[in-house]
């Protein structure tokens, strides 16, 4: 079945969106919400079999090569660069899992990311996004705090756009890590579709990030705002703010299995396929 591509931006009701969740919160100076409509960055993923590297880095292995089996969360899946894994294909990107046996892993997918190609402090970070669906799937688009400067993760942070558990396909995760406030101990509110399904319909996952707040859409609909106290209060003043000090980079993957979904069973169906629409990213 051909996938035809379809772009829709949303951003005309935006403003009058934050407007009116901001009237419904007790908010200060310090969650002001900027307009970021100057884009910077663009992919539509149209050459097809092409991925462009001059954005994205492929991560390679099991995860053992960085010291942390399992890409620090258990995970299953031997990452790869072959076009079984990712490709680009009627203007999309494809990012599949499969259940093979592949260099001592049982599954392979693929994983992205644009370290020391892009990287950006502040601004809003969208994707088009259809997820895969089944028990022990783990497709995530989010960011990662720039590591130069020899510091490492919790404390260069984490802000998960989007991630969702494959066999919840009405549900999806808005989270950010960071020191004392990582892991299962980390920062996060779902947001939950009514009539519609990650699986079978594509939606725009996306944030606007400011130096204290980061603000959290699903189709331009506001359902989160976090700021330096909500992190303060969730965590008894133990938490420390981390996303005004450093770019951050994009990585799109999907896991297979690992701490948050657990593995996949006898239910899941191979392969699995994550499709990307476009990727963009705008500052002020």
């Amino acid at each position: 079945m051909k996938i035809r591509k379809k772009q829709t931006l949303n951003h005309i009701l935006l403003g009058f969106a934050v407007l009116v969740f901001l009237s419904s919160c007790n908010t200060d100076e310090t969650q002001t919400v900027a307009t970021f409509d100057n884009l910077v960055l663009e992919d539509n993923f149209d050459k097809d079999g092409e991925i462009d590297t001059s954005i994205w880095n492929f991560d390679i292995g099991d995860g053992t090569a960085e010291g942390i089996p399992g890409w620090g969360n258990n995970e299953l899946q031997y990452y790869t660069d072959r076009t079984d894994n990712v490709t680009t294909e009627n203007g999309f990107l494809l990012i599949t899992a499969k259940q093979e046996n592949f260099n001592g892993a049982q599954y392979t997918s693929a994983r992205l990311q644009t370290k020391n190609k892009f990287q950006q402090l502040y601004g809003r970070f969208e994707a088009r996004i259809r997820l895969p669906y089944g028990q022990g799937m783990w497709p995530a688009f989010w960011l990662l705090g720039d590591d130069s400067d020899g510091e490492v993760w919790p404390r260069i942070g984490e802000i998960d756009i989007m991630e969702n558990v494959g066999n919840e396909p009405t549900r999806i995760f808005g989270t950010v890590h960071g020191p004392n406030f990582s892991g299962a101990e980390s920062v996060s509110k779902a947001y939950t579709f009514d009539d519609t399904r990650v699986d079978t319909e594509f939606h725009v996952y996306g944030i606007e990030w400011g130096p204290n707040y980061i603000n959290y859409y699903v189709d331009d609909v506001l359902y989160n705002q976090i700021t330096p106290e909500d992190i303060e209060e969730e965590t008894n003043g133990e938490g420390q703010w981390v996303f005004n000090d450093r770019p951050f980079y994009i990585i799109l993957n999907v896991a297979v299995g690992g701490n948050l979904p657990g593995p996949p069973n006898a239910e899941t169906v191979f392969p699995q396929t994550m499709l990307v629409d476009y990727v963009r990213v705008y500052q002020k």
